[in-house]
């Protein structure tokens, strides 16, 4: 266990991390885009699944850059 908690594997924890941020963030995006498109009168079904495949890449793509230059930058500065 003490294993995982080395530099080699920074990469694991910036996996977890990653799909622990995913769900909250692509909910927080899809609920903005949705929001917006509410009220430009955008307000279809169609239009919504569409946004929240859209959110779900914005998502993963940041997730996934914050997590792992996170747990990067903090494997690397512990001493």
């Amino acid at each position: 266990m003490e294993k995982l908690a080395s530099p080699e594997y920074f990469w694991i924890w910036g996996l977890l991390l990653t799909l622990a941020l995913f769900y909250p963030v692509r909910q927080l995006i899809w609920v903005m885009q949705v929001r917006r498109a509410e009220r430009d009168g955008n307000q279809d079904e169609e239009r919504r699944t569409a946004l929240k495949k859209r959110a779900a890449v914005t998502s993963v793509l940041l997730c996934s850059l914050f997590s792992f230059f996170y747990s990067h930058h903090l494997f690397t500065s512990v001493p």
